[in-house]
This record gives C-alpha cells, structure tokens and sequence, in this order.
C-alpha cells in the first residue's frame, strides 16, 4: 500500500484484522471444499460406470444393463446440478435460503450486530463462524509477533490459515483435501528454495522423513491390526509440515500431536462425544503442533525437550 508505513502493514494489530477477513473466508472454504470433493468424487464414480474396457478388465465380463442404467441416472442427476464453488452460490442462510447481504457479512461485526441469528427467519448462527475469525486474527496477530517485520511475515500467515483450514475440515470429515495439503507441500518446498525460510537440504528430508515415518506408523498398525489407523492425508500434511520447518521439527510435532491426541480421544471417549466406530482425527492435532513448534521455535522447543 503507497505511503502505508511497513511497521503498520507488519503489525500485530493490522495482521489482526487481517486475519479476521481471512477468517472469514476460510469459513467458506471450510464449508464448501467438501461437498466441492463430495462432486467431484460422483463425477469420477460416472466415469468409472462409463469405461467398459476397466469393467471388462477388472471383471471379466460385459457391463450390464442395470449398470448402464445407473450411469444414465447418475449422469442426468449430475447434469442437473448447479454451479458450485468458492465463490458461486452467493452466500445464503441454510435455514431459509435468503441471500446474505456485504454488510451481514461484515466479520465479527456482523455476527455480533445480528445477535447471532438470521435477519431474515431468527435461525440461530453457529458460534465457530466468529471463532474461526478470531482464531485466525489470533494467528496473523502471533505471527506478526514472533517475526517482528520479517519479509517472510506474510508468508508465514499463508502457512497458518492453510493449517487452520486443514484442521478443521479434517475435524468435521476426517478428509484431508489434496487441494490444500499438496500446494502448502510444495510452496514450503518453494519458499526454501527462493531462500525464504531454511536451507533446502532441511526441507527436502523434512518433506520424506514426514511422510514416510507415517507411512511407516500406517503399515505396521495396519498389518499387527488388519485396521487404519490414520489416512494418507495425514502423511502429506507432516511432510507439507516438515517442508516448512525441517526435519528437526518432526519429533516434537509427533510427540505433540499424539499426546493431544490422546487427551482429547480420551476425553471425547469418557464424556461420549465420540459415537463406536469413530475416531478422532489426527490432523487437527498434527497442525496444531506445528504451529506450536514455528511459534515457539524448533531450537527452542528441542531445548525444552532435552533433545538440543
């Protein structure tokens, strides 16, 4: 911005009110990337249905008319879906359906202002639109603070509302979307090559030593269980976590995220929030230790270990 001071854009304070606005929009995102997969994933099953040469291959036989009546169906009902994005629909209330006007849509302020209720039907608003807000405000506000004007400020605010994002659609759909996981893999990979964050040699055996020591965890839980344990999202967003942080980083990001994933299942378990046969996602958990551990510092966190 011309003749905006760097010390004000850099600020905790702005970076604050920042992140409320791109809270805001992560809101949206988190809304609307799954059911954006959920598409995409029928779209895929249509084109399986459609590939006589793969059903033949793998089956053996012809496709048969009940399955080809079933790809006409599916086809008719994709055909007639309506555009669906991050930016189409406008936004509505889902109780109603009643389009939600800029200044409704205001963030913090509009939550408060409307009593946290529709101002059309009274439906109640849920309470994580502010939080998630203020928790990403939070974030930008932590960032800001910890590098203190750095260039790279900006870049690692990305890096925090990607993991915010993350960790709460894995919350809701246990599904760690290659959409957002892959591109803060590779833009970790990016900033250390442009020399933007650590050396590149960290972040490249950070990057397979994440995935690969969950990769690990996976195979062997899953051959002494004949169950999984966790999903192939989870080895993505540790390597995406070791591009950014190094190597150094994984340890305490594993023992951190176990642990709090262990107190909270536990305490999930004992309260009965979690239903039989549910587990608690361990991604939220992953990205939390992260942020922690860049927050705090990779030195010092192993200091703190004893592990320095």
């Amino acid at each position: 911005m011309p003749g905006v001071p760097l010390e004000l854009l850099n600020s905790p304070w702005f970076l604050a009110l920042v992140g409320l606005a791109v809270g805001s929009f992560l809101n949206v995102v988190i809304a609307r990337v799954p059911l954006m997969l959920e598409r995409q994933w029928w779209g895929d099953v249509l084109h399986q249905l459609r590939d006589d040469a793969s059903y033949r291959r793998v089956f053996g036989g012809e496709v048969t008319a009940a399955m080809q009546q079933s790809a006409a169906q599916l086809e008719h009902s994709i055909g007639k879906l309506a555009p669906f994005g991050l930016s189409r629909p406008a936004s509505r209330c889902p109780s109603c359906g009643s389009s939600i006007r800029w200044y409704q849509n205001i963030p913090l302020v509009s939550w408060f202002w409307l009593r946290g209720h529709c101002s059309a039907c009274r439906a109640p608003i849920s309470m994580r639109y502010p939080i998630i807000e203020l928790t990403c405000a939070g974030l930008f506000a932590a960032v800001a603070w910890r590098l203190d004007s750095h260039s790279t400020l900006w870049l690692w605010c990305g890096f925090a509302a990607a993991l915010l994002a993350l960790s709460m659609i894995d919350w809701d759909t246990t599904v760690l979307p290659d959409a957002l996981t892959l591109p803060l893999l590779w833009a970790g990979l990016l900033a250390s090559a442009a020399g933007w964050t650590i050396p590149l040699t960290h972040a490249l055996i950070g990057t397979a030593c994440g995935y690969l020591s969950l990769w690990a965890v996976y195979w062997l839980f899953k051959l002494a269980t004949g169950k999984e344990g966790m999903g192939y999202g989870d080895f993505k967003l540790l390597a995406a976590l070791g591009a950014w942080l190094g190597w150094q980083a994984l340890l305490p990001i594993i023992l951190g995220a176990s642990i709090l994933g262990a107190v909270v299942g536990i305490g999930m378990k004992v309260s009965g929030a979690l239903r039989e046969g549910r587990y608690v996602p361990f991604g939220p958990f992953l990205a939390g230790a992260g942020m922690t551990v860049m927050l705090v510092g990779t030195r010092r966190t192993l200091d703190w270990l004893g592990w320095s």
